[in-house]
């Protein structure tokens, strides 16, 4: 997230991480302001302790990443770690329609 962050901003790509706390110690403001500090993390992070963001996208596991395109739909749907190369062309293929 953070090398496409850096690679397509620029060209108008946004993203917003979502924290869904696992555990309750997950859940202080202050731990998720600690935590993206500590990684390097440039793009806003929004709380979903109640987990109405989780909801709302029908997610289910961690990580998920979701894209969603510059009128709200959402497009893709990747569930766990990989397919870095084909979400990558899907972001490429957003920033594309204009």
């Amino acid at each position: 997230m953070r090398a496409w962050y850096e690679r397509y901003e620029s060209q108008g790509l946004t993203i917003v991480g979502v924290h869904s706390p696992e555990f309750f110690w997950e859940k202080p403001h202050d731990k998720v302001v600690a935590a993206t500090r500590k990684l390097g993390i440039r793009y806003p992070v929004v709380q979903d302790n109640d987990f109405a963001i989780w909801k709302r996208y029908g997610v289910w596991a961690w990580p998920t990443a979701v894209l969603v395109d510059r009128r709200g739909v959402v497009r893709h749907r990747h569930v766990g770690e990989g397919a870095y190369g084909e979400t990558e062309a899907l972001i490429q293929k957003l920033l594309a329609e204009r």
